[in-house]
């Protein structure tokens, strides 16, 4: 029997043991790995947590201004879709122009979505012989309203026109609502409030 604080040493050839130095050792690295498990759960959290409040991404397909089509995934990566490049690697995209702007009011009610029987055959009419690639949607509003309102009216419009396309095989590449963010004309009058209500296609080529 040892009384506490005492060492045994025990000798097996060229090797001597401390009992007291091991026991020291495995509290110590008990210690050690203990606290080492607590730093990564706490860790973990805080990476958990920065992961729910970062910025939520949403996988798909955008074409910039130059006509280059990127995609991107849930966690932020993006890239080009075209596997073509010059000599510089810099992407050779497709040609792109607004080959039509639509009149807010000649398809849609005021505050409204909904496009009339005649205007969805007169775009899709269009789409049949446009012969674009694919094309860009973009809604437009007057300064009337909210802006948040005015965000989601055009977005919801610009999508039913793109719902139009879709029926004829129209390749739609992006689908996106400005509000009265991006005027053509003046709000202050009642002609340049009607210009700005617009739905513009962008043709790829």
């Amino acid at each position: 029997m040892v009384a506490a604080g005492w060492s045994v040493i025990f000798r097996w050839g060229d090797i001597t043991v401390n009992t007291a130095m091991n026991e020291f050792l495995r509290t110590a690295l008990s210690a050690l790995g203990a606290l080492m498990l607590a730093f990564g759960i706490f860790s973990g959290a805080a990476s958990a947590q920065q992961a729910v409040q970062g910025e939520k991404y949403i996988p798909g397909i955008w074409v910039d201004p130059d006509g280059c089509e990127h995609w991107v995934m849930d966690d932020g990566a993006e890239g080009y879709m075209t596997p073509h490049t010059n000599r510089e690697g810099i992407p050779v995209c497709r040609r792109v122009n607004t080959c039509a702007v639509m009149n807010s009011d000649q398809l849609f009610a005021t505050d409204s979505a909904y496009i009339s029987p005649a205007g969805k055959a007169r775009l899709r009419e269009f789409f049949k012989q446009a012969g674009a690639v694919a094309y860009a949607i973009n809604g437009h509003t007057d300064s009337r309203a909210s802006d948040e309102y005015n965000m989601k009216l055009s977005l919801r419009r610009a999508e039913a026109v793109a719902n139009v396309a879709r029926s004829v095989g129209a390749r739609i590449a992006s689908v996106r609502g400005y509000g009265e963010r991006q005027p053509v004309a003046t709000n202050s009058t009642a002609e340049g409030m009607a210009k700005n209500r617009r739905v513009e296609i962008v043709c790829i080529r």
